[in-house]
């Protein structure tokens, strides 16, 4: 009798998003023992990690962009552009916000000068839009963090955020039925939304009472604008990457893709929880 055919080794097992799911887990709770530890030692050191990623992405849209489109960003000016942003929102605030964004972009029409004027306007355009989505956006994280009260208005944001992906992922997994956008992304469900504005009004309205001592409804109404935000978040960056014809921006952290696809619900979100907590928890 001959021997049984050899038998494959599994593969690895995903989730019904085409993820390594204890890979995903893994990386996650990792990268979150990074922040609450940069948190809770030394805060400029989270400001540190921001600008990181911040620089990290501008690379993976780099590489990405010019191998799907031929849309080339000029990289240098708007990773040290953005970078600086970040940084410099600490001291100076909104000026560093807003000299940061237009001295970049300046920066970037100039740099681009040498290719010509083949693909000008779409290498520009692309890259002001970056040095807005990475640079602008992640430098409300910088605001956030910088008061007294900092690091628990990062947890809180952090959390209500990561709350609204979990929760929105298990119920989209459990209960979804009825397709949310399936153009854009046809495994996002409104039962998994439900469960996603849930998530993070029960996140909300925990850590605003207990971190920062405000009104638990007023939580709950954070929690439900940043749901509704990250998820926009979300599918904005499903349709860029379906513009452009890629799964993932990039291949860094496993089970995720790279750091830009992890930033898609954070950017956006952290403008509008900067915000909703100057109103709700005002700076003393």
């Amino acid at each position: 009798m001959s021997a049984d055919p050899a038998t494959p080794a599994d593969p690895p097992r995903s989730s019904r998003a085409g993820r390594n799911l204890p890979m995903a887990l893994a990386v996650g709770l990792g990268l979150g023992g990074v922040i609450i530890a940069a948190l809770l030692v030394y805060r400029q050191l989270f400001v540190v990690i921001v600008a990181a990623a911040v620089v990290t992405s501008v690379w993976e849209l780099h590489q990405t962009l010019s191998k799907a489109r031929g849309i080339r960003l000029t990289w240098v000016p708007l990773a040290v552009g953005a970078a600086a942003t970040v940084v410099l929102a600490w001291p100076y605030g909104h000026t560093a916000q807003g000299l940061g964004v237009a001295l970049t972009v300046l920066a970037c029409m100039g740099w681009r000068f040498g290719r010509g004027a083949d693909g000008y306007l779409a290498d520009v355009a692309a890259s002001s839009f970056v040095a807005v989505y990475l640079g602008l956006f992640a430098s409300f994280a910088t605001m956030m963090v910088a008061p007294p009260d900092g690091p628990g208005r990062i947890l809180t944001f952090l959390i209500m955020v990561v709350a609204s992906d979990t929760a929105g992922y298990a119920a989209g997994v459990l209960f979804g039925k009825h397709p949310m956008a399936p153009t854009i992304s046809p495994k996002k469900s409104w039962e998994g939304f439900a469960g996603s504005v849930t998530g993070a009004m029960i996140g909300g309205a925990l850590c605003l009472s207990l971190l920062l001592h405000g009104s638990w409804w007023h939580g709950l109404i954070s929690g439900l604008v940043v749901a509704v935000v990250a998820t926009g978040g979300d599918l904005a960056e499903s349709l860029i990457k379906r513009d452009i014809g890629v799964k993932d921006m990039g291949t860094l952290l496993p089970g995720h893709g790279g750091i830009m696809d992890r930033m898609d619900s954070l950017l956006p979100s952290a403008v509008v929880t900067w915000l909703l907590l100057s109103v709700f928890v005002p700076i003393a």
